[in-house]
């Protein structure tokens, strides 16, 4: 049946492209995170390991509620690991910090290049769902950020 929720067929294409972007970046940065979460060590492992489970709870939940915003939009979900390429099962921790300091930026960076197409297209959910990533990962890179101080 054809979709007919205010926004053109051509526009919610553009969106559900920068969305499975923003999905591509976003699940890479939960399995970072989550990798992270095992093999942390050292001084700051406690909190660490505990500030990295809430990190990737939290990714986890967003992922789905990405790729559900996609369907939405009448497009296929695409799913590959292709992506995620990178393995170091022991980085110290404050190379892990930095790293998910850079994920973190990566998902906020293509979340604003989103939310552009969807508040031209006046996608208000898809416009609420990318500030709601934005403010979160904004936070979480701050947080992140102020362990290497």
């Amino acid at each position: 049946m054809k979709i007919d929720i205010g926004i053109s067929e051509d526009d919610r294409k553009k969106i559900a492209e920068g969305l499975i972007r923003l999905l591509s970046d976003t699940y890479t940065l939960y399995l970072k995170t989550h990798n992270f979460h095992w093999n942390v060590e050292g001084p700051m492992f406690n909190t660490l390991h505990l500030m990295f489970e809430q990190q990737y709870i939290e990714i986890w939940a967003a992922v789905d509620e990405i790729a559900e915003r996609i369907r939405t939009l009448g497009v296929y979900v695409p799913a590959n690991f292709a992506k995620y390429n990178e393995y170091n099962p022991e980085p110290k921790d404050n190379e892990m910090i930095k790293r998910l300091v850079e994920g973190q930026e990566t998902v906020i960076k293509t979340a604003r290049e989103v939310f552009k197409i969807a508040d031209a297209a006046s996608d208000q959910s898809t416009v609420d769902l990318l500030t709601r990533r934005m403010e979160i990962h904004e936070k979480n890179a701050w947080m992140l950020r102020s362990l290497l101080s």
